[in-house]
């Protein structure tokens, strides 16, 4: 299943973004997809996202159990 996003760039990264998809031989799409990927890869290796992500988790989990009361 996929989900569809619109997203907003200055023309200049937009144009940026087109030249570089272009010269990878890529759609634009593809070319975000390997972003997105890239970028949640390094923060699943990062320890200080990591940290603030176990603290959001546990946030949300206090809220939950409440909620379920």
């Amino acid at each position: 299943m996929t989900k569809a996003f619109t997203m907003r760039l200055p023309e200049d990264k937009a144009a940026e973004l087109e030249a570089v998809a272009r010269a990878d031989g890529v759609p634009v799409s593809e070319a975000v997809r390997d972003a997105i990927d890239r970028h949640i890869d390094a923060r699943r290796e990062d320890s200080d996202f990591q940290a603030r992500l176990s603290r959001l988790i546990e946030a949300d989990k206090r809220v939950l159990d409440r909620l379920a009361e």
